[in-house]
């Protein structure tokens, strides 16, 4: 199910406060900068958040790379972890963007971006509900597009 505008605000707010503003407090000894910090955090998060949601595809896309590369910096491709895909940020990168950064995802990866097993993205793939990619996995644009499907129906 889609994280609403508020979901997202909290987790985002919670994220970067965990990811990066308590090492930052930690790094400068308990600066009294961090708590502005902190609420222009609290400010950024809901417009954030309401463009992730709800935004044109461009800016929300814009807005979840910004957040991804910033979040999780790494010198490989994002690859995060199954659980990440079920938490407000991940469901609303699946509906956004898919996969940010791969073409195709395991069957694993595809039933925690759409919220159920990897049995059930097996069967979907076999009925041709979800398209295989030709090199294994599924097509991360089609999980995608399976998202945004079922949201119009219970819309």
């Amino acid at each position: 199910m889609a994280p609403t505008h508020e979901e997202l605000t909290e987790h985002l707010i919670r994220l970067i406060d965990i990811r990066l503003l308590d090492p930052l407090e930690i790094l400068v000894d308990g600066h009294d900068a961090i708590e502005r910090l902190r609420a222009v955090i609290r400010k950024r998060a809901r417009s954030w958040a309401i463009t992730i949601v709800s935004g044109d595809d461009r800016a929300a896309a814009g807005v979840v790379m910004r957040a991804i590369s910033t979040l999780y910096p790494a010198d490989r491709p994002f690859d995060p972890p199954i659980d990440w895909w079920r938490s407000p940020l991940g469901q609303a990168v699946a509906r956004r963007v898919g996969h940010p950064t791969a073409e195709s995802v395991s069957y694993a990866v595809a039933g925690a971006m759409l919220g159920i097993t990897r049995q059930g993205v097996h069967d979907l793939v076999s009925r041709g509900k979800l398209a295989r990619h030709p090199e294994g996995g599924v097509r991360s644009a089609s999980v995608r597009d399976r998202l945004l499907k079922e949201g119009t129906r219970r819309a």
